[in-house]
C-alpha cells in the first residue's frame, strides 16, 4: 500500500519533502510531479526500484531512462557534453526538455542505451520536484508515467493511487501538472535533433 502525501505545488511543505525523500532514499518507488506531467521517480542505481518500473512499464532494453538534476552542475557526472552544447543546454534549463546525451562510466547500465550508451537528462520547472532533488542532493531516475498500452500519462494523483497502490511505495499528489511529455531532444550527433515534440518549443533546435 503506497502513501499518499499532498504537498503544496508552490511552497513544498518542508517536513513532507524530507519524509518523501526518506521514502525514496531507502529504496522506494514513487510517483512525483514534474513541469509536464507525473513520473515515475527512484534513486539512481537502485536495481530492484528501477526493475519495478521495467515491468510496470512492461519496457524494452533500449529505453532512454532519464535523470532529473537540480541543475547541470550534476550534468558533467552524468554525461558528456562539449562548451556549445553546455551553453544550448543552459539556455533551455529548467524546462520541458530532455535531452539525449552521450553517458559516463557513471550511469548504471541498466538505465543506459545497450547500443548507443546515452542517458537522459532533465532540469525540471516544478517547486516540488526541485525541492525534493534539493532535500535527497543527488539526481533521480525518472520515467514517464504511460501505462502499457495507452498513449498519454496518468494525470490523476487518486486514479494514480487506485490504479497502482499496491506497486508503488509513495504518490505525491502536487495537483494538476499536466499530461504531455516534454520535447526530447538528441544532442549525440553533429547538430541536435528533435526526438520526440512535446511541450518545450522546439523551435531554438530547428536547422
Amino acid at each position: 500500500m503506497s502513501q499518499f502525501f499532498q504537498i503544496h505545488p508552490d511552497n513544498p511543505q518542508a517536513r513532507l519533502i524530507k519524509q518523501a525523500a526518506d521514502i525514496i532514499r531507502e529504496g522506494g518507488l514513487a510517483v512525483i510531479p514534474t513541469d509536464c506531467a507525473y513520473a515515475l521517480a527512484c534513486r539512481v542505481g537502485d536495481k530492484s526500484a528501477t526493475e519495478r518500473v521495467i515491468r510496470m512499464r512492461q519496457l524494452g532494453a533500449k529505453h532512454n531512462f532519464t535523470l532529473l538534476c537540480r541543475d547541470l552542475s550534476e550534468l558533467s557526472i552524468f554525461a558528456k557534453v562539449d562548451n556549445t552544447e553546455y551553453r544550448l543546454l543552459k539556455a533551455h534549463t529548467p524546462g520541458a526538455f530532455t535531452f539525449i546525451l552521450p553517458a559516463t562510466r557513471d550511469v548504471p547500465r541498466l538505465l543506459m542505451h545497450p547500443k548507443k550508451r546515452t542517458i537522459g537528462i532533465r532540469v525540471p520547472d516544478n517547486a516540488i520536484a526541485m525541492a525534493l532533488l534539493q532535500e535527497i542532493g543527488e539526481p533521480l531516475m525518472t520515467s514517464s508515467l504511460i501505462m502499457p498500452g495507452d498513449e498519454l500519462p496518468l494525470s490523476d494523483p487518486y486514479d494514480i493511487r487506485a490504479t497502482l497502490e499496491h506497486q508503488l511505495d509513495l504518490v505525491v499528489d502536487g495537483g494538476f501538472c499536466g499530461f504531455e511529455a516534454t520535447t526530447v531532444v538528441d544532442m549525440t550527433g553533429e547538430l541536435p535533433e528533435i526526438a520526440r515534440q512535446g511541450v518545450g518549443d522546439a523551435s531554438a533546435f530547428a536547422g
